[in-house]
C-alpha cells in the first residue's frame, strides 16, 4: 500500500507525531519581529519516491492577508489518482504573528480533521483526539507554520543567518509538537522561474524519532517564499517540491 504523500509546506501535516510530554509541548512562545509576506498564488511541481515507488504531482497554496485576517488554501494532486489532499488555516493576526483559529485537514479517502484554536478559552483542541493545550501566544499548525516562519525570517535581517534557530509549537490533526528550524545558509537553486539563491533551512527530528525532516529554501529575492521543499523519511523515501510559478 502507498504511504500518503506528504507536502510538509503544503500542509505541513504528515509528519508522525512524536512522543513529548504536555509541559514540553505547551511552553509559552518566544515573540519575534515578523513581517508577513504579499499576498499570492503558488504553484509547485512534485517528485516523490513513496514505499518505493515514483510517483509525481503537483501543488497549489494560496496566501491572502487583509484587515487583520489571514487564510491559507492548499491542493495536492497526485497522477492517476486525482486529488490527494485539501488543507486550510484561517485566522487572525497577533502580537507574535499569526494566530491560528481553524487548520482543517482533508485526506485522500479520509474524513476531514479540525484543530480548534478557542481563542476564548485560550484552549487547542482536536476533532481526532481528545487532547487538549493551553493557548499561550505563538502556536502555529502545520499549514500557518511555514508562513510564520517566512515573516519571521522577512523581519529577522541579518540575524536569520547560518547556525540560528527558530522555535514554535505546531498542532497538527491529533496532538501538538515543539518544532526548531535551524538555519543552514544560502544555496543555489535551479527552478523553472530560473536559478535563485535561497536560505535552506532544515526542521529535523529528534535523534530517537521516526519523524520526517523537512527542508525548505527560502528566497529572498522573491518575498522569501518556499522555492523548494524536500520531506526524507528514514527508509529513503522523499517528496520534492518545486515552485513553478508565482501569482500576486
Amino acid at each position: 500500500m502507498l504511504k500518503p504523500i506528504s507536502v510538509c509546506f503544503v500542509t505541513l501535516a504528515f509528519f508522525a507525531s512524536c512522543q513529548t510530554s504536555f509541559a514540553q509541548a505547551n511552553e509559552a512562545a518566544t515573540r519575534q519581529a515578523y513581517k508577513l509576506a504579499p499576498n499570492a498564488e503558488l504553484q509547485y511541481s512534485i517528485k516523490a519516491k513513496q514505499s518505493g515507488l515514483p510517483l509525481s504531482g503537483s501543488a497549489s497554496v494560496k496566501w491572502h492577508v487583509a484587515d487583520q485576517k489571514y487564510s491559507i488554501v492548499t491542493e495536492t494532486h497526485a497522477m492517476l489518482v486525482g486529488k490527494i489532499l485539501d488543507a486550510s488555516s484561517h485566522g487572525s493576526i497577533d502580537d507574535y504573528g499569526l494566530a491560528p483559529d481553524k487548520f482543517v485537514e482533508k485526506r485522500f479517502r479520509k474524513p476531514a480533521t479540525t484543530t480548534s484554536f478557542e481563542r476564548d478559552s485560550k484552549t487547542l483542541r482536536f476533532s481526532a483526539s481528545t487532547e487538549t493545550y493551553v493557548l499561550k501566544g505563538g502556536e502555529q499548525d502545520r499549514t500557518s507554520a511555514s508562513w510564520q516562519l517566512i515573516a519571521i525570517a522577512r523581519a529577522a535581517g541579518d540575524a536569520f543567518k547560518a547556525g540560528s534557530e527558530w522555535k514554535m509549537l505546531v498542532a497538527g490533526r491529533r496532538d501538538a509538537d515543539p518544532w526548531t528550524f535551524k538555519v543552514l545558509g544560502p544555496e543555489n537553486i535551479k527552478t523553472p522561474m530560473g536559478d535563485m539563491v535561497a536560505i535552506h533551512v532544515s526542521k529535523a527530528p529528534p535523534a530517537d524519532s521516526k519523524d520526517q525532516q523537512l527542508d525548505l529554501w527560502l528566497a529572498p529575492s522573491l518575498e522569501w517564499y518556499p522555492v523548494r521543499l524536500k520531506f526524507s523519511d528514514a527508509d529513503g523515501d522523499f517528496v520534492d517540491q518545486v515552485l513553478e510559478s508565482v501569482k500576486k
